[in-house]
């Protein structure tokens, strides 16, 4: 059929593996959503959050409340969250959040992944000068939306920022991005302009950025893309300029 056809498929196949890691991942903050505030998303607002970014990444609604009668079931265990420091060559500094249901398993993957690609691990808080963690929000502009008057009206609920980027598929989003600790206010602040968000996450926003040759780079992101295929990581982060 071609290598137009070959393209078309490979791009199909990776979509469904991003997707599927991508509903892994929500199913574990839902259950530990559940495990920590119960399972009703109208007092649990970590479990109305993920399954706000459940709905954003198109997760079907039974895989949703199958995730949440799972995690309901006292006999199953919940899962640890861990986060793991390190470089990757030529100096790049990576964050990794995992959520774990073996600890060991997961230390031990990680610690291959950055000796296999000529990285090393560090120890727990080594990177705290580099990435700030952040209350991060995104929702689709409207045209009825004044960006510059929401602004500040989200300033006292504690905005830090607004700005607009572009998502994968290239449209517009504004994102929201507040402190660490706001994040519950901040939240509550948007959905009560009646504005649905796409996404709520805290992010680790890098505070500098080291520069690397196109050549070093290749090498950086086979260390990043060991680390996301892996089924305990939640998210990685660096701080490698683009």
């Amino acid at each position: 059929m071609g290598r137009a056809f070959e393209f078309r498929k490979e791009r199909k196949f990776k979509r469904w593996a991003k997707m599927a890691v991508q509903f892994t991942r929500i199913g574990k903050d839902i259950v530990i959503a559940v495990k920590d505030g119960g399972p009703h998303p109208e007092t649990n607002s970590r479990l109305r959050t993920a399954i706000q970014n459940a709905k954003a990444v198109n997760m079907p609604k039974d895989r949703v409340d199958a995730a949440i009668k799972r995690a309901s079931d006292k006999s199953m265990a919940n899962y640890e969250e861990i986060v793991y420091e390190g470089y990757a060559p030529h100096g790049v500094a990576v964050l990794i959040e995992t959520a774990t249901d073996n600890t060991n398993r997961t230390v031990a993957n990680v610690r291959s992944y950055f000796n296999k690609t000529n990285g090393s691990l560090g120890k727990t808080g080594s990177l705290d000068f580099v990435f700030s963690r952040k209350s991060i929000f995104r929702f689709a502009p409207t045209d009825d939306l004044d960006l510059e008057e929401l602004e500040f009206e989200l300033i006292d609920a504690g905005l830090e920022e607004l700005y607009v980027e572009a998502d994968e598929e290239g449209n517009d989003i504004v994102v929201a991005q507040g402190a660490f600790e706001d994040f519950g206010r901040l939240q509550k602040a948007i959905e009560e302009k009646g504005i649905e968000l796409k996404s709520s996450k805290l992010e680790r926003i890098a505070l500098s950025h080291h520069e690397v040759t196109e050549e070093q780079a290749v090498d950086v992101m086979k260390l990043i893309d060991k680390l996301e295929e892996d089924d305990d990581v939640q998210a990685v982060y660096h701080n490698m300029a683009e």
